[in-house]
């Protein structure tokens, strides 16, 4: 799966330099390009961003006060011809720090670093994400949560990712597709209810032949699903 990228920068020829340099690494893709962090907000909203490449002087919101405003952030690389926020951009976290300007082996050396570990991240978590009789190790950003599995009211897909919901009312959200839970769930009490809903049956209240009630939450039951769902339900016990 290619690192999806969103270039944001005033300046349209820095932006198409770093469209050349991401061209060549086969493991990045161009999701969009923007000038001004207003409509960064509103591509992070609505497409599925892994890497953020963000100017900090730009207009009306700079790229630092940008980022802090972010509840969730991607993964950032400052590309900026000024060395005085290094500083304060290595204290948000930030995966690298790019002067202006870029040259390719700068760029390649801060990307092969970024794939490096995220490589190493994904290892650790889908050892992390494994299952035990009692709970589960769910990664959600920085942090892996122990989540009960009877706790678990109710999982939701949201494309590559999943909510948890759960009795506590956490709502738990990790880069994983419900097909994995679904195949990793098998063995316990939870069906397919809708592709985008997976329930712990032993949390239904009520049910027809056309939604489950789990803790007063109505989900739907798909159509591709219904047969073996309401042949369930009608023998559940």
């Amino acid at each position: 799966m290619k690192t999806r990228c969103l270039v944001v920068d005033d300046e349209p020829l820095a932006i198409r330099l770093m469209e050349k340099h991401i061209a060549k690494i086969d493991s990045l893709e161009i999701v969009a390009t923007c000038n001004n962090a207003i409509k960064a907000f509103e591509i992070l909203n609505t497409q599925q961003i892994d890497l953020l490449f963000l100017d900090i002087k730009m207009p009306n919101l700079t790229g630092i006060d940008f980022l802090k405003s972010l509840k969730n952030p991607p993964k950032t690389i400052f590309t900026t011809a000024y060395r005085d926020y290094a500083i304060e951009g290595y204290d948000l976290g930030v995966e690298d720090y790019l002067l202006k300007p870029i040259t390719f082996e700068r760029f390649f050396k801060s990307i092969e670093r970024f794939l490096r570990e995220q490589k190493q991240t994904s290892e650790i978590s889908n050892s992390a994400n494994a299952i035990s009789d009692d709970f589960m190790l769910i990664k959600s950003g920085n942090k892996h949560h122990k989540v009960i599995v009877n706790d678990i009211l109710f999982i939701e897909s949201l494309k590559d990712y999943i909510k948890i919901h759960t009795v506590d009312n956490k709502r738990i959200v990790s880069k994983y597709k419900i097909s994995e839970i679904e195949q990793e769930l098998k063995a316990k009490n939870f069906l397919r209810v809708h592709r985008s809903y997976i329930i712990n049956i032993d949390k239904i209240s009520a049910f027809t032949v056309n939604d489950v009630e789990v803790n007063s939450t109505e989900i739907p039951i798909g159509a591709s699903y219904k047969e073996k769902v309401v042949s369930f339900l009608n023998n559940w016990k």
